[in-house]
Parts: C-alpha cells; structure tokens; sequence
C-alpha cells in the first residue's frame, strides 16, 4: 500500500542544478532510512545517496561535495540536492526507503525512478 513517487528529473546542462525529490505515502509508521539509486544504460543499480534514522549520511565517491541529500519525517519525503552536474551522472534515479510499520522493523520499497539527462 506505500507508494514511493520520485519527481524533480529533467533535462540540464552540465554544470547546471537539479532538485530530486521523492514523497513515500500511504501506511507508514516510521521511516528508518531513505536513499537515491540511480541506474544508467549498461550499468548496474548503484547508491548514490542515503540517509539513515541516526541521522548518518553516505554518499558514492562519484557524487561527494556535488550532492546533499535530506530528509523530511514530518512529510516522509527525501530530497536529493545536485549541484555541478556532469554528463556521467545521467541515469534514472530510484528512491529506496526502509520503513517501519507498525508490526514490522523493515519494509522496503522502491520508486518508480525519475530520468535525469546531463548534457555536455
């Protein structure tokens, strides 16, 4: 019954800024942690980004000082902030988030990805 619903993808120039943001609704009792995928042509799933309910925050190599990623309990929504975007970051970007329900520790989801396309 949760739906992950990414949005904020689009077309950029390099060097340009993006905003992806991705809401989790539906039955949820807590969040426990939530990160960004993402998945270019050719190329397996990786983490970019993820937030856990420390407070902790990871990000790939690939990504760190370009891209902060946030979190809003108050409105189970994750945000990812790219800043100084190149070409090798096009690719679909997936939310992922570890809820709590309330009879369960873990369940995971996954959003339906948004397409994030860098020009050079």
């Amino acid at each position: 019954q949760v739906q992950l619903v990414e949005s904020g993808g689009g077309l950029v120039q390099a060097g340009g800024s993006l905003r992806l943001s991705c809401k989790a609704s539906g039955s949820i009792f807590s969040i426990n942690a939530m990160a960004w995928y993402r998945q270019a042509p050719g190329k397996q799933r990786e983490l970019v980004a993820a937030t856990t309910s420390g407070g902790s925050t990871n990000y790939a190599d690939s990504v760190k000082g370009r891209f902060t990623i946030s979190r809003d309990n108050a409105k189970n929504t994750v945000t990812l902030q790219m800043i100084s975007l190149k070409p090798e970051d096009t690719a679909v970007y997936y939310c992922h988030a570890d809820l709590r329900g309330r009879y369960t520790v873990h369940t995971y989801y996954w959003g339906q990805g948004t397409q994030v396309t860098v020009s050079s």
